[in-house]
């Protein structure tokens, strides 16, 4: 149903209700439902422009919240649906329940949940290997996400990429999603593995400062860095972070391929708002001269950047922090030696050598 490297609806078929039971219709795929949503909205020439490669519906077509007489007609629609029924799975492997998630209808959702618990079938997989929970923190739809939560929706599931709703919300910048996971966790006290890997190696926080040095790397292309959008998804993945961080996630945790952590990886960006937050933390003097596989520190990483906006700051603050110029690479490479040429190189290496720069 989801493909990671896209973010478009799928076609699925929506519920209809008839005679007091659940019924395809296959006239209408999610994505044309929603196209025609967006042509009645008149939207921004932006919008008009439909992205070919958009899996999901924007957060705000889905309603927020359902009302009491939408959880009684859905009660009583579903009531006398047999288990083998709500079993029932397309050619995509989609039960009722995935496409109920997948059209943010709140009321239908929690009620399929609640009967689908009874009888173990609420983590049942579609063909590319997601529940119904990782659905639904694949479109950001908190509320469903608390709903199937409450009914016991697993949290540690993972998709055919390795995929957790960890770093589904992570690599999506889905903060409320997250929160919400959060918040359920800090109640129930369920465990979760907060530093779970996915196939590539990576945890979810991995993931999420990955997507936040791509965003980064954006705003600097653009011609004006102000774009809202673009801030307002930088914002979304600072909070997901901050939120794994009161999760517990580890700033010491490598990744399998390289062994960087995520102090290394906002370096490879000199992403200066990530190295705060990291650095700024109670243990971090014991993270920021931690070594990759071929025994680079963050420091090493940042010193090889080419002519880096943020090259200098990031540096300074590595050095403030308690970074060690004198620690030398498996190559036998200090920090310096790695040092491009040019003006900003020359202010690097000073810094390096303990001598005051300013910009």
């Amino acid at each position: 149903m989801l493909d990671p490297g896209a973010s478009d609806v799928t076609g699925r078929g929506h519920f209809y209700e008839e005679q007091g039971s659940i019924q395809r219709n296959n006239n209408n795929t999610v994505k044309e439902l929603l196209m025609m949503k967006r042509q009645k909205r008149n939207c921004s020439d932006e919008d008009n422009h439909t992205e070919p490669r958009l899996k999901f519906a924007k957060p705000e077509l889905f309603a927020s919240d359902a009302s009491p007489y939408q959880f009684d007609q859905a009660a009583q629609k579903v009531g006398d649906v047999p288990p083998e029924r709500l079993n029932w799975q397309d050619a995509d492997g989609d039960t009722y329940l995935h496409i109920a998630v997948a059209q943010g209808r709140r009321a239908l959702a929690y009620v399929l949940a609640g009967k689908m618990a009874k009888v173990g079938a609420l983590d049942v997989k579609e063909h590319n290997g997601q529940t119904a929970f990782q659905i639904a923190t694949a479109t950001n739809q908190h509320l469903i996400v608390r709903d199937l939560m409450a009914h016991g929706a697993q949290m540690d599931t993972r998709d055919l990429w390795g995929r957790s709703p960890l770093h589904v919300c992570s690599e999506k910048g889905h903060a409320l999603s997250l929160q919400t996971i959060w918040n359920s966790f800090c109640q129930s006290r369920h465990p979760i593995d907060v530093d779970i890997f996915n196939y590539e190696g990576l945890t979810p926080l991995h993931t999420a400062v990955l997507a936040h040095n791509n965003i980064v790397k954006e705003l600097q292309r653009l011609e004006s860095p102000c774009s809202y959008a673009a801030m307002q998804k930088k914002h979304a993945f600072v909070e997901c972070i901050q939120t794994l961080l009161l999760m517990g996630a580890s700033l010491a945790t490598k990744d399998l391929k390289s062994g960087r952590t995520c102090l290394h990886m906002a370096s490879e960006e000199a992403n200066v708002q990530l190295l705060k937050i990291f650095l700024d933390r109670p243990r971090s003097l014991s993270v920021v001269n931690l070594k990759t596989f071929s025994g680079n520190t963050a420091l090493h990483v940042v010193s090889a950047l080419q002519n880096h906006n943020s090259q200098v700051d990031a540096v300074k603050l590595l050095m403030r922090k308690g970074a060690d110029p004198g620690t030398k690479n498996w190559e036998n490479d200090l920090p310096s030696q790695l040092v491009p040429e040019g003006a900003v190189g020359e202010k690097v290496r000073l810094i390096l050598k303990g001598k005051r720069v300013y910009a």
